[in-house]
């Protein structure tokens, strides 16, 4: 850069001193003319402060710009994003430069932390995955082992066994379910196929389905009902059958009580249909409450402990909010959680039932 200095003081002082110097100089040995002396003196220094304002402006204007965006762009180069490269003091056309410059290093450094994101969210996943892979592959092997070492001799003990190995199967599959989705998601792209349905029959067959696996688990569940007949709603039956599963599977991992209970109800709320599920589990602490809908979030330590991979309630967040609903939890330490659920009802003219959508965003 300072070679440049030089050679524009240089282009300054060729272009515009020494041409006039010699032309005022050449004129005065032509003369003989007080008079035309005073003005050629005074011409001189008139041609001087006009070099030196020339060249205090290609300064200013041109090179002490550059030289901003010659750090900037070592900075860039030492992968430094983070120092901004202030136009505001430059008011030549080189101004518009620089101002690209920082809209290019600011759509770097986004670039940057959205890749940072990334790897971290990807270490996490795999991190879940890992855990939670690992635990009922090591429950499974263990009921397994206890078999084949005769420790199961009566038909109950052979039957809890069973049961055992079977629910920890579901929940590898049901976890292998939840990531196939969350690919889905993380690109954008979720298949839903809208249509009618009935709401009442609809999650009256759900709680049959969940009933019967809360029956091999050894939880309470109950159904319960308050909706005027022949209620419709839009809805994607796949995907709110996720739903439900996600928030009842919820329940159950979480739920440190002997006779732990899980409530599924349906409910007339206007406009919408509310659907609840309350269980009498260990409960959410306040804080931790408005974050356990975000992607990767397991409230604390001892939930940490019992698995999960942390997607299954940003699942029903998403799904949700798809339908055009909203979900929402209460809940108190100690005593249990609700998770509650709200869908518009269907209304003759809607235009939306049927479709085969592709939702993105």
């Amino acid at each position: 850069m300072k070679q440049t200095r030089i050679r524009l003081f240089g282009s300054v002082l060729m272009i515009i001193v020494i041409p006039m110097a010699l032309f005022i100089l050449g004129i005065w040995k032509n003369s003989d003319s007080h008079l035309t002396t005073q003005v050629l003196m005074s011409g001189i220094a008139v041609l001087v402060i006009v070099a030196f304002s020339m060249a205090v402006w290609v300064y200013n204007g041109i090179i002490q710009p550059l030289e901003k965006l010659q750090r900037a762009m070592n900075e860039i180069k030492e992968g430094n994003l983070n120092n901004a490269l202030e136009a505001d003091d430059v008011d030549t056309e080189v101004r518009q430069l620089l101002e690209d410059f920082e809209e290019m290093r600011i759509r770097l450094k986004e670039n940057q932390e959205e890749k940072l994101e990334a790897d971290r969210t990807s270490k996490e996943l795999l991190r879940n995955i890992t855990h939670d892979l690992k635990t009922p592959i090591t429950s499974i092997k263990g009921y397994v082992e206890g078999i084949m070492d005769g420790v199961a001799r009566s038909p109950e003990q052979m039957d809890r066994y069973i049961r055992t190995i079977y629910n920890k199967a579901n929940d590898m599959d049901r976890l292998i379910d939840e990531l196939t989705f969350y690919t889905k998601i993380d690109s954008n792209r979720i298949p839903y196929h809208f249509a009618r349905i009935a709401a009442e029959a609809f999650f009256r067959d759900c709680a049959d389905e969940v009933g019967t696996e809360m029956a091999a688990r050894g939880i309470r569940f109950s159904y319960e009902e308050n909706l005027p007949p022949g209620v419709v709603v839009i809805a994607d039956a796949e995907q709110m059958k996720r739903v439900i599963n996600n928030i009842v599977g919820n329940s159950v991992k979480y739920n440190d009580k002997k006779d732990g209970t899980v409530v599924l109800r349906l409910q007339d709320d206007g406009d919408f249909i509310r659907v609840e599920v309350e269980d009498n589990g260990r409960g959410i602490a306040r804080e931790d409450l408005p974050n356990i809908f975000n992607r990767f979030y397991r409230a604390d330590s001892s939930r940490n402990s019992e698995g999960g991979s942390g997607i299954g309630l940003s699942i029903v967040k998403k799904i949700i909010e798809d339908h055009g609903g909203r979900v929402w939890a209460q809940s108190e330490p100690g005593k249990g959680t609700s998770v509650n659920l709200c869908l518009r009802k269907y209304a003759e003219g809607e235009q939306r039932g049927g479709q085969n959508t592709d939702r993105r965003g």
